[in-house]
């Protein structure tokens, strides 16, 4: 089945005769379904399952075919525009694969980058802009400090990063003690600001760190219910040492 075959099964979902849910959709309804696509994609990742991750990207696809449908009717662009304003901006932003340039390291093929975004008069007036403020926190901090660390506003080295969440650790703990809960906001904000940093020294993506913990998290949990159900307990009617050794199993069953 092609993209064209694509492009006309939306259209005819959103025809006269088509679907009532797909024909009452607009770009804002859409929204949460366009986040909700893009994660169950980034989970089939995580597990690395070619069959899930072919199936989540054809549900993020749908996607997007169903935003250029929209786009159309408004008689905005269609999904052939799309694609071609994206192979144009791809091609001319690469010269040295598609032009004469020659470029060897992946330092010079960014700083080109840059070169044609100013071109192309997509330079903002400041580094941080261009992170969307919708991004999960823990990535647009990664990207916002990823930005500032081009003009050299970074630490020299992972030891540096952690002295300096030691001091953030003490200083929350010193809102803690004192019970004030805007400090205790702040405090625990600018702890979670650090460890992204941390996150960058050592080549980790601090939101796909989580993202697997808490993964790795649901996995044990599960496991520990379904001991407990075959003890025939229940985990609330456990005591925390009880549950413990069911965790301690759960992180040996792999």
């Amino acid at each position: 089945m092609s993209f064209k075959r694509l492009i006309k099964i939306m259209e005819a979902l959103r025809g006269p005769d088509g679907c009532p849910w797909d024909k009452e959709q607009t770009r804002q309804s859409l929204k949460p379904f366009l986040i909700e696509e893009a994660y169950e994609l980034l989970e089939a990742l995580d597990e690395n399952d070619p069959e899930k991750i072919k199936e989540e990207l054809g549900d993020l696809l749908f996607q997007i075919v169903f935003h250029c449908r929209l786009s159309e009717e408004m008689g905005q662009f269609d999904a052939g525009g799309v694609i071609d304003g994206i192979a144009k901006k791809m091609t001319g932003r690469h010269p040295h694969v598609f032009g004469d340039d020659k470029l060897k390291t992946s330092r010079e093929v960014l700083l080109r980058w840059e070169e044609h975004k100013k071109k192309e008069g997509k330079l903002r007036e400041s580094l941080l802009e261009g992170v969307p403020k919708t991004l999960p926190s823990l990535l647009m901090a990664h990207k916002l400090q990823h930005k500032a660390s081009k003009v050299g506003f970074d630490w020299d080295n992972v030891d540096d990063v952690f002295k300096k969440l030691d001091e953030e650790l003490q200083e929350f703990k010193n809102a803690v003690s004192k019970k004030n809960q805007k400090e205790i906001e702040d405090e625990l904000g600018d702890i979670f600001f650090v460890l992204v940093r941390v996150s960058h020294f050592v080549g980790v993506n601090p939101e796909d760190a989580l993202r697997k913990t808490i993964s790795k998290f649901i996995h044990r949990f599960r496991h520990m219910e379904m001991r407990a159900a075959e003890m025939g307990k229940k985990l609330s009617d456990m005591t925390l040492d009880e549950m413990d050794v069911l965790w301690e199993e759960a992180k040996g069953n792999k």
